[in-house]
């Protein structure tokens, strides 16, 4: 197993986490949110964390999902923070949403670092990507940044429009935009006989597309997994999944890819995580992914 979590990021900052919460600065803010794992007790006072918070996030007790914000100090509202780190140059926007995301996923950091090291490093002038659940964007830009022809996919219309502004503020252009459902996506795809050098997956535990489309991620993933190893370039390639669905083990992640593509050359899986400044460990996921190159 392969522990992984971002190095030095000036623009984030996981301060403190506990009773169920986290205390983040992103760039000149800081917030603090709700967070399932974080299950032992705080460092720092409830009074230190009004202190230091921008805003806090309420759940919505009629909703397991839903929230509202509650700003305690003035504050920009979007922001953006920047991402400058082995060879990429990225800006993001960030807002306080209703379901208590503000934009990014601060440990998925060390995935944007390892695709814009797999485009690079593969024998391709332009190397095909997919990005499925693809967010706003951060794994996108960094296979854009790094020179690949990169379909993003998303079923949400708005998410969409906020990665076209990540681009355009990191100074990139040209990635093909699609609001679609993902396995209806890639099923079409093997239908074509489309293939990709480079595909992420970032599922969620439950979602929908964007004609209602039910997705969930123990029913779902086995058959999704076994239509992109169809999609992946056999002889220059690199495959990257996450999960945040509680429970879900790496190992399980490592089964069902070893199932679906055989043999998984230069392959780690483990958990991502992020440590606070009292030197806490936050489990944020587990990962696997492999690579035709040697990184």
């Amino acid at each position: 197993m392969t522990l992984l979590t971002p190095t030095l990021w000036p623009d984030y900052e996981l301060i403190d986490s506990g009773d169920f919460m986290k205390l983040e600065r992103f760039g000149p803010y800081v917030l603090a949110r709700p967070e399932p794992q974080a299950i032992w007790d705080c460092s720092l006072s409830e009074a230190e964390w009004e202190r230091l918070a921008h805003a806090t996030f309420r759940r919505d007790k009629q909703s397991p999902e839903r929230g509202e914000w509650q700003k305690l100090k003035p504050m920009q509202d979007p922001w953006t923070v920047d991402f400058r780190q082995q060879g990429l140059n990225l800006t993001f926007k960030l807002a306080l949403t209703s379901f208590k995301h503000v934009g990014i996923f601060p440990e998925q950091a060390v995935n944007w670092t390892y695709i814009h090291d797999a485009v690079k490093a593969l024998p391709v002038e332009r190397p095909r990507v997919l990005n499925l659940f693809a967010y706003t964007g951060g794994a996108t830009l960094a296979a854009r940044q790094a020179g690949a022809d990169v379909t993003h996919v998303d079923a949400v219309k708005q998410v969409i429009s906020w990665s076209k502004e990540n681009m355009t503020m990191s100074g990139l252009d040209n990635v093909r935009w699609l609001v679609e459902d993902a396995m209806k996506f890639v099923k079409r795809e093997e239908r074509r006989g489309n293939t990709y050098h480079g595909i992420i997956l970032d599922p969620p535990a439950y979602g929908r597309g964007p004609d209602g489309e039910k997705w969930v991620l123990e029913d779902q993933l086995n058959d999704l997994l076994k239509t992109c190893a169809a999609l992946l370039d056999r002889q220059d390639f690199f495959f990257i999944i996450n999960s945040y669905s509680l429970g879900f083990s790496y190992i399980i992640l490592d089964n069902l890819l070893t199932q679906c593509f055989g043999t998984l050359p230069n392959s780690q899986s483990g958990e991502l995580y992020l440590t606070d400044s009292t030197h806490k460990r936050l489990p944020l996921g587990v990962f696997s992914r492999f690579s035709s190159v040697l990184l």
